[in-house]
């Protein structure tokens, strides 16, 4: 049986959100999703910056290299330090949501910033699913990330932008998209696809990640075009 994966909307609702510290979020879903979060566990970086645009948080992960002492003191009830250095922060808060029962996790703040940490930040995914179990999504101001594997349906629209990910696939068929799709060596190859209806379906015999526009090409285009009248 397919696994079926819907679209992400501002309505969208999850056990908890990891806010990375990266760019802080800025379109309307992924800010509608944090400050209406059930559960919002920080990543010790991204507190101070969460704090300034008046958010609120459950729990500050991380190893506590960029909090000052005072910020430790004031928030010492829900801090919670992981010295280790084998994994990222946003692994660490991952543990630390998981350790709390919560299986359904967004993550905010993840992309941005230096490159090397994005690529580490949506690498995870993949690890994330087969290691822990749970359903992640990773929104940024554009789209989102989710790591699937086999055979999976994805809720969509036409004209959505679609981009495909192989981790380790050696077969990977879509059926719904523009494009024909094959077990890509590269993962530039499968970026800049595109949704033809409201669904698309992927056959595979692997992992890989997937990521989805919030908006239709055309939609894009309308935005970026009056946005440099504007300028």
């Amino acid at each position: 049986m397919s696994k079926y994966y819907p679209l992400i909307n501002k309505n969208s609702e999850f056990d908890a959100v990891i806010l990375c510290d990266g760019d802080y979020p800025s379109a309307e879903i992924p800010l509608h999703i944090l400050r209406n979060a059930n559960f919002i566990c920080c990543c010790d970086g991204a507190a101070l910056k969460h704090i300034k645009n008046g958010g609120r948080f459950d729990a500050i992960v991380g190893d506590g290299d960029s909090m000052s002492k005072n910020f430790k003191r004031k928030y010492k009830d829900i801090i919670h330090i992981e010295t280790e250095q084998d994994t990222n922060d946003q692994t660490k808060a991952t543990r630390f949501c998981i350790n709390k029962g919560f299986k359904n996790i967004a993550y905010l703040g993840a992309t941005g910033k230096r490159e090397d940490h994005t690529l580490g930040n949506i690498g995870h995914l993949t690890n994330y699913r087969k290691e822990f179990n749970i359903k992640s999504v990773m929104l940024t101001d554009y789209g989102y990330f989710v790591s699937a594997q086999g055979n999976c349906r994805f809720a969509s629209f036409k004209g959505q932008q679609v981009s495909f990910f192989n981790i380790d696939c050696s077969e990977f068929e879509s059926k719904g998209t523009k494009w024909k799709t094959h077990a890509y060596k590269y993962w530039w190859q499968g970026t800049l696809n595109e949704a033809l209806d409201d669904e698309f379906e992927i056959k595979s015999d692997g992992s890989f990640l997937v990521f989805r526009t919030y908006l239709s090409k055309n939609m894009e285009n309308k935005i970026f075009k009056n946005q440099r009248l504007l300028n």
